[in-house]
């Protein structure tokens, strides 16, 4: 009889694409293991089993532990994996591509290798946060005076909304409970936010690290990706969560994002950003006749022409 450790691993048929998965799963004081191609969570109140190809990002939280067969599962089914601290303000990521293209990562590096094409990407990305404007020949430090605009202006739109009081951003990266309850919870959503688009960025096969806007960290391009959905899901989900008071806010802001991100399709959405942003059409993948992706490893010869891999070209190339 065969154990967990020696079934194989899950095949591009079998997976779920990443913008129909649920957005992301948050577990605590619990342990997580395996049974069979589901992720079981194990606490207090019983065994809660979760199918792993339909996670986005599961987020595990304090008083979590998690076995090496579910790691194996998580890391087989392409799932972002999210250590988070207390109240979320930590935060550690993990995945792997669903896609078996590196059609994407090429493209990603090949924009952002040149200084002139970085820079289109990033007016492009900004043009995402400002609908209906022109941001042809805007320099990098108008986009980021503009930006800064976009989020002072959407705190105080939220803050009319809801009736919830805003001062001003404060973010205390060793002390979650040191910010007033709109503060926690716009700490918490970005948190959230970040797992759910590196979770869409190592699911496409992305580099994290290769950023148009933000530069020098190893989720460069993550924190790109989620901030062009801050103002109209994060913020106003955080500030839905603040009404109610400070009191077990990273959980509720938590649940009303989720409820928020599967509303609006976010996944789907991303997934189709990172795609058009990079001007990415597709046409290095591979497909069954089903329309899954395939596994295919061609060999770069001259002139930028790919030759078939897991062959022996000797007799065909002339020296």
């Amino acid at each position: 009889m065969s154990t967990v450790g020696r079934r194989g691993a899950s095949t591009p048929r079998e997976l779920t694409r990443v913008g129909d998965r649920l957005s992301f799963v948050y577990l605590e004081r619990c342990t997580v293991h395996r049974d069979s191609n589901a992720i079981t969570a194990e606490d207090a109140d019983g065994v809660t089993h979760i199918p792993s190809a339909t996670i986005g990002t599961l987020l595990l939280g304090p008083g979590t532990r998690v076995t090496h067969q579910a790691m194996a599962l998580l890391g087989d089914s392409g799932a972002g994996v999210a250590w988070v601290g207390e109240h979320g303000v930590r935060y550690y990521a993990g995945g792997r591509a669903l896609t078996r293209s590196s059609g994407l990562i090429e493209a990603q590096a090949t924009a952002w290798a040149n200084r002139r094409t970085r820079l289109d990407v990033a007016r492009a990305m900004y043009r995402l946060r400002f609908p209906g404007e022109d941001t042809t020949g805007r320099t990098r430090n108008e986009l980021l005076g503009k930006e800064g605009t976009r989020l002072r202006e959407c705190y105080k739109r939220e803050s009319l909304r809801t009736g919830v009081p805003w001062r001003k951003r404060e973010y205390h990266r060793d002390d979650f409970s040191a910010g007033d309850a709109p503060n926690q919870a716009v700490t918490a959503a970005a948190q959230c936010m970040y797992g759910v688009s590196h979770s869409v960025v190592a699911a496409l096969g992305c580099s994290p690290g290769l950023g148009f806007v933000h530069s020098g960290h190893e989720r460069s391009f993550v924190m790109d990706v989620a901030d062009f959905y801050k103002t109209d899901i994060a913020i106003p989900a955080a500030f839905d969560a603040a009404v109610e008071g400070v009191d077990d806010i990273a959980a509720r802001t938590r649940r009303m994002l989720r409820d928020r991100i599967n509303r609006m399709g976010l996944l789907d959405r991303c997934v189709q950003d990172i795609k058009d942003l990079l001007g990415y059409d597709g046409t290095r993948d591979t497909t069954r006749a089903d329309g899954t992706p395939s596994d295919r490893v061609t060999l770069q010869s001259d002139g930028d022409v790919m030759v078939e891999g897991g062959r022996n070209h000797g007799d065909e190339i002339i020296w």
